[in-house]
């Protein structure tokens, strides 16, 4: 019964929402069409603003990938990640997605054709990229487009969250599925 709830939630929902915004729109007698083309136009101000952040944060992934210092990272950092029990294989792609998220999309992909979506490093993976963020790309984007250069503690905030997500979520897959 849950099962058929949900399914025709899912059909539905998107659907709705997009019958459901404009039709309150016109009903509070707002002209739909132009001030959507202004948030489109707003919205290329601000894409055209953030892209030299973008290209630049892309640019340090690149280079940091390429040096080998990600996975000399993972070697040092091997001993520490053993004693919570997250294999070492699943810490570049932690590290990773504080980057980018298309770039530890690619190193779960990786993982998972590897080792398997039923393995423990699979599943650890799967949880961590959906528990942590894209730190360094959300500072990037949004301190950029308004012009903010003193993130002040944003950056460790935000670094500490996905070390406390990337913890969780290897705790949590090893209490849940028992090694």
């Amino acid at each position: 019964m849950f099962i058929k709830v949900m399914n025709a939630i899912s059909t539905y929902a998107i659907p709705a929402v997009l019958l459901f915004i404009p039709l309150y729109a016109i009903i509070k007698k707002v002209r739909v069409y132009e001030v959507f083309c202004e948030g489109a136009k707003e919205g290329l101000g601000v894409a055209a603003t953030i892209v030299p952040f973008l290209v630049c944060m892309l640019c340090a992934i690149g280079m940091f990938r390429a040096s080998g210092a990600m996975d000399w990272l993972v070697k040092v950092l091997e001993p520490v990640t053993n004693l919570i029990g997250m294999p070492g294989e699943v810490l570049p792609m932690g590290i990773m997605r504080s980057f980018s998220g298309g770039g530890a999309e690619g190193f779960l992909v990786d993982l998972l054709q590897t080792y398997g979506a039923d393995s423990q490093i699979g599943r650890i993976a799967s949880v961590a990229m959906g528990s942590t963020e894209t730190t360094f790309y959300c500072i990037a984007v949004y301190f950029g487009s308004i012009g903010v250069s003193n993130t002040r503690h944003a950056i460790a905030a935000g670094l500490m969250a996905d070390l406390a997500s990337l913890i969780a979520a290897t705790l949590i897959v090893n209490i849940m599925f028992v090694i």
